[in-house]
């Protein structure tokens, strides 16, 4: 693991429903918020040095992780787009699938060949095969990114916050019901006494359209 001094500054920026649910059953999941709420993820994608998914996000809502701002708005520079693929099953049709995008793996890049323009990188596995954390915070801390994002899904957010990375949250809650069924904003951390879950401070609560913002920062 990179030096906590210089290792990135992780912010969860996660858009669910009032039961903290980021898209239905069947995996729809576009769009949650209003446009007001996702116009201020694009004001903070613009402040990220990178932006992280996982390959999961990518099959299921094809993004392109750009930031986007109206007419009039000091345009914003795209952060480096990160990808946790273990497998290499991002389509080379992707609109990630271009110059700018970093995949992480843990599989020889050399067994599918090329993924468009992205740049593939392997990193260790964990006993899963999946990229660890540790490896891919030492790689972003490597290629000098100081202020990491990460966007989706609820497996990837559960994995930094259970290694104790998350240092705040930006969570925008509109308000929908999907209930139990609905694919959580943060997956299983397997916490057998509330003493253990990890803890943050609320800092603000802000109307955006129909929506909340709410903005939070680890506990001391």
């Amino acid at each position: 693991m990179a030096p906590a001094e210089t290792r990135p500054r992780v912010t969860l920026k996660i858009a669910t429903s009032l039961d903290g649910r980021i898209g239905t059953s069947s995996g729809e999941s576009q769009w949650i918020t209003g446009p007001e709420a996702r116009l201020q993820g694009h004001r903070l994608r613009s402040q990220s040095d990178a932006v992280l998914v996982g390959v999961e996000t990518v099959l299921a809502d094809d993004p392109r992780l750009t930031v986007r701002l109206p007419e009039g708005e000091v345009p914003g520079r795209n952060p480096l787009r990160v990808v946790l693929d273990s497998r290499l099953r991002t389509p080379p049709f992707a609109r990630l699938a271009v110059e700018g995008t970093l995949i992480v793996t843990t599989r020889d890049p050399a067994s599918t060949g090329p993924i468009g323009a992205a740049e593939i990188v392997r990193v260790a596995g964990d006993a899963q095969n999946r990229p660890t954390i540790a490896a891919v915070m030492a790689l972003l801390a490597e290629r000098g990114v100081k202020e990491l994002m990460i966007e989706g899904g609820g497996r990837v957010a559960a994995c930094f916050v259970t290694a104790g990375l998350v240092d705040a949250i930006e969570w925008f809650r509109a308000p929908i019901l999907l209930g139990g069924d609905g694919r959580p904003g943060v997956a299983a951390l397997s916490l057998a006494r509330l003493a253990n879950a990890p803890k943050y401070r609320r800092l603000a609560v802000e109307a955006l359209g129909d929506d909340l913002w709410e903005r939070y920062e680890r506990h001391s």
